[in-house]
């Protein structure tokens, strides 16, 4: 049942609905066997770590920071600090020692729990420079503890603080006492340019936004919710939240490379994701028909044009299908396109929230015709995720980002930002006086750095601020959008759009190796390493034919004149991407100084 209550008692009031029903779906870090918790055991666990908290010493509104991929501790430990008044800040399992220890630092964090080996080595190795920390609380029974770590405690030995419920008169004084005003989480930024920020998210903020999204978004008790995105992304945490407060059953997916596995093996009805997901699906599908027979592929892209028609043309414009076509795709849907949803994993699919990054037109159209609901939303970390999103019982457009919630008044200025004030909306940035007063308006109104339109209640984005482009001849270039249009194509697995005062637009592109390696022996073309695909004159060409088959709707000034293809791939470790896998395009464009100046060399 739906149950919007302050995040405190949310677990335990649902485990008085739905008692002994499954309701966490999880792997043990390195297992292989799905495992389940039920309410009443999710419960008394959360119960549990409270206790233990209040004996380990954390206090109101103290912050407590988390480094580990999605795991079923991540979510004890979130709903155990919030049913002692204390704030999470949830750490990127991929962060670096150096991100760690600004955060670390920033918020004075006492105490820090961690996943697996490599986040406990972080931690180990920047307690010293770490003033505030006293102990590290590891989740991973396997983790070894160095010798010389006195300040280091197993998860289950943490647990035991809290056995019996020594404390439990406390904790449910604290959770009387707690107030919407509380803050909940700290998220930090994953920062394109500069030190993180750590956005300040309240309780009431979530409450807002789960009556908000409650509304809007179809996902019921009946759904089987995976995920996918780490906890530490403001978008899986807040459709994690929005799942349990409906009663949804929670796939933990602990391991993002295992995601498609973890689809075949759970059968989950709804999953949250960034639009890369969408497209390396789509790549992979399209490849598979590249390979099929001349007949298979006419039926295969026949299918295609009806499912487009039935679902976009008609369904998403409000309109009632012809019976013909109707029935047409039902024939389809039940065979052809039930086949390849089985392929990902989806037997019962209900809805597909994706957000984070601009989407192809393609990718969306195809996601829809093989009857999948992908609901495109907008949202930013400081909006507490959801801003708009497609609702599938109002007409939505392929290239919008839906209808705004109703608890969210958006607003574009005059210069076309979109900007955003509501109960959902951040009152600022932690530690941050200097920034919180340029981030609003002088009427409060939330300055996002994306430029959009409202058209016929629809919200579209046009670029980010930031990150829009002026040529040297006075051209302005959105490079995500170039990006995501040419992304689609299965050779690239990586682009990075070169414009800003140069002359024309070029690009930096990671070619998709496993293909473009099986496409250079098919053409006996010889290679032993990476770099000999990249300098081969027949490849570029291949490369090149693709790209302007692709570019052909933009204008002159927008499309890519030259581009090279590097042999690594752009990394975190590197700095080249944020912990999200947005591109840092200051230090792309450091590290790849001597490839760009090349591009712009006169012939």
């Amino acid at each position: 049942m739906k149950m919007n209550c302050h995040l405190s008692v949310l677990v335990h009031e649902q485990a008085k609905q739905y008692g002994d029903r499954e309701e966490i779906i999880y792997k043990d870090f390195g297992g292989s066997e799905w495992k389940s918790l039920t309410w009443n055991q999710l419960s008394a666990t959360v119960k549990q770590v409270s206790n233990a908290m209040l004996n380990l010493g954390v206090k109101v509104q103290e912050n407590i920071g988390i480094f580990a991929n999605n795991c079923a501790q991540y979510l004890y430990c979130d709903f155990g600090a919030w049913g002692v008044r204390a704030v999470t800040i949830p750490f990127y399992a991929t962060s670096s020692e150096q991100q760690i220890q600004f955060m670390v630092n920033d918020a004075q964090v006492r105490f820090l729990f961690v996943g697996e080996q490599d986040q406990y080595d972080k931690a180990h190795r920047i307690f010293a420079l770490c003033p505030s920390l006293e102990r590290i609380i590891i989740f991973d029974k396997t983790v070894r503890i160095s010798s010389h770590d006195p300040n280091a405690l197993y998860f289950d030995d943490f647990l035991k603080l809290g056995e019996g419920l020594p404390r439990q008169s406390e904790v449910e004084a604290l959770q009387k006492a707690a107030t919407l005003d509380d803050l909940a989480n700290i998220l930090y930024t994953s920062g394109t340019t500069g030190d993180s920020k750590g956005v300040m998210l309240s309780h009431e903020q979530y409450y807002a936004a789960l009556e908000a999204n409650q509304k809007a978004v179809p996902v019921t008790e009946d759904d089987r919710v995976l995920n996918f995105l780490p906890f530490a992304h403001i978008f899986e945490k807040g459709w994690a939240l929005l799942g349990m407060s409906v009663g949804a059953r929670m796939i933990v997916n602990t391991y993002p490379q295992e995601v498609q596995q973890s689809m075949r093996e759970t059968h989950p009805t709804s999953m949250s994701s960034v639009p890369r997901f969408w497209e390396k699906v789509y790549a992979g599908v399209m490849e598979k028909i590249d390979n099929a027979s001349a007949l298979q592929r006419k039926i295969f892209h026949n299918a295609i044009a009806v499912g487009r028609k039935h679902n976009i043309e008609y369904l998403s414009r409000g309109k009632r299908p012809p019976l013909m076509l109707h029935l047409e795709y039902e024939a389809i849907n039940k065979t052809l396109f039930s086949i390849v949803r089985k392929e990902l994993g989806l037997i019962n699919p209900n809805i597909f929230p994706t957000a984070g990054a601009a989407i192809s037109a393609h990718v969306e159209e195809f996601v829809h015709s093989i009857g999948l609901n992908m609901v495109t939303g907008y949202g930013l970390t400081e909006s507490l995720a959801t801003v708009s999103c497609d609702q599938l019982d109002k007409v939505y457009t392929i290239g919008s980002v839906g209808r705004p919630l109703d608890a969210v008044d958006v607003k574009i200025s005059d210069e076309g930002e979109v900007l955003l004030k509501g109960k959902t909306i951040t009152k600022g940035y932690y530690n941050r006086p200097d920034l919180n007063e340029s981030t609003f308006t002088p009427d409060g109104y939330f300055r996002t750095g994306d430029c959009g339109y409202m058209k016929d209640g629809e919200l579209f984005l046009t670029e980010r601020i930031k990150d829009l482009f002026k040529t040297s001849n006075g051209k302005y270039i959105a490079p995500q959008m170039i990006e995501s249009l040419l992304l689609v194509d299965k050779y690239i697995d990586q682009i990075a759009i070169i414009a800003d005062q140069r002359k024309f637009v070029s690009a930096l592109i990671i070619p998709e190796y496993r293909l473009l390696e099986e496409y250079a022996r098919q053409k006996g073309i010889p290679f032993e390493s990476r770099e000999d695909l990249c300098a081969n004159d027949k490849i570029h060409s291949m490369i090149w034919n693709r790209i302007e088959t692709l570019q052909q709707q933009l204008a002159h000034y927008e499309q890519v004149k030259r581009f090279t293809l590097i042999a690594h791939h752009f990394s975190m470790e590197n700095g080249e991407l944020t912990n999200t896998l947005k591109l840092k395009r200051r230090v792309i464009n450091e590290n790849y100084k001597e490839e760009i100046d090349k591009m712009y060399e006169e012939n």
